[in-house]
């Protein structure tokens, strides 16, 4: 697995969720803060977004956003005022006659999109996820993120109509778009922020190629150097001032979440566990994990599938 990967892999949870949207006419909906990620796709025609606390941001045909952090929001024909914001309906009262497959038929200032939401367990959230911003717009311009142009087009297919396979093939897609809107922005021209810069890094992504790779193996500073092809003292210089903490002390938080992530989603014995992760004992791996997470192994598997951020 590579960073971006095991970065999403870690949070996602259960099946994403999608609908095809239809609208005309005037028309203001709000969608409530969501403990996971949202996403809007416009297929035809142009609406506004109006994130709560942020700008509002004009989408037109083939545009893409995320809201990776489940912000609230709302969704207008157009740049509505507080007024109208706060007279805006919920979007679950949307009628059926104004979902589902099909055209939007042509009216003026029909607006159809794809509206969907994947749940995440924030308490294994990697540092990547937690630093995209509220809103990640990717407007559809000519050249531009083709193999999100892709995943769209084949989204917007399947949720067309009843198709065979269509049930194993959307939360596919979904995941899909996923990486792809994530993929996108880590790649967009201008970009700022932390981990943008870390995977442009030939020896910071080298290293964390290798840790992601294989998290369990022995690894150690000196071993890990030589993997990424630099000395000691520059992987360990480069490494903290671009990911935040050292190249072992990140191994051991990757291996405590790794655990957390089989804890929830597995049977398998907490000595198991241990061995997949990197720990000799389950002692070893109790003891870490109590550090970082604030509870015992036994009970953060019996607790709820979702929480905080961990501790460390």
């Amino acid at each position: 697995m590579d960073v971006v990967s095991d970065a999403i892999s870690a949070v996602r949870v259960g099946r994403p969720s999608s609908d095809r949207v239809r609208v005309d006419g005037s028309w203001c909906v709000r969608l409530a803060p969501y403990d996971g990620a949202g996403f809007h796709v416009v297929l035809e025609g142009g609406c506004w977004l109006l994130p709560d606390g942020g700008p509002p941001v004009a989408l037109g045909a083939g545009d893409a956003v995320l809201l990776p952090h489940g912000t609230g929001h709302v969704l207008a024909d157009g740049p509505a005022d507080e007024e109208a914001v706060a007279r805006a309906v919920p979007f679950e009262t949307v009628s059926a006659a104004e979902r589902g497959p099909g055209p939007a038929g042509g009216r003026a200032g029909a607006v159809e999109m794809l509206c969907g939401k994947y749940r995440l367990d924030r308490s294994r959230a990697h540092p990547l996820m937690a630093e995209l911003p509220p809103v990640v717009h990717l407007p559809n311009r000519v050249g531009s993120h083709p193999e999100l142009r892709s995943a769209i087009d084949l989204l917007g297919r399947e949720l067309g109509g009843q198709r065979p396979g269509a049930g194993v093939a959307v939360p596919s897609l979904l995941d899909l778009l996923l990486v792809y809107m994530i993929r996108s922005w880590l790649t967009a021209e201008g970009t700022a922020g932390t981990w943008p810069a870390v995977l442009g890094d030939p020896v910071a992504a080298a290293a964390l190629r290798a840790l992601h790779a294989d998290p369990a193996a022995p690894w150690t500073t000196d071993r890990l150097a030589a993997e990424a092809g630099v000395s000691r003292p520059t992987l360990a210089r480069r490494f903290t001032a671009l990911v935040g903490r050292p190249p072992m002390a990140y191994l051991t938080w990757w291996r405590l979440n790794l655990a957390a992530g089989l804890l929830r989603s597995t049977e398998v014995p907490l000595a198991a566990v241990a061995r997949r992760v990197g720990y000799g004992t389950p002692y070893a791996l109790s003891h870490a994990f109590s550090r970082q997470f604030g509870t015992t192994p036994g009970r953060y598997r019996a607790g709820p599938a979702t929480g905080g951020a961990p501790a460390g």
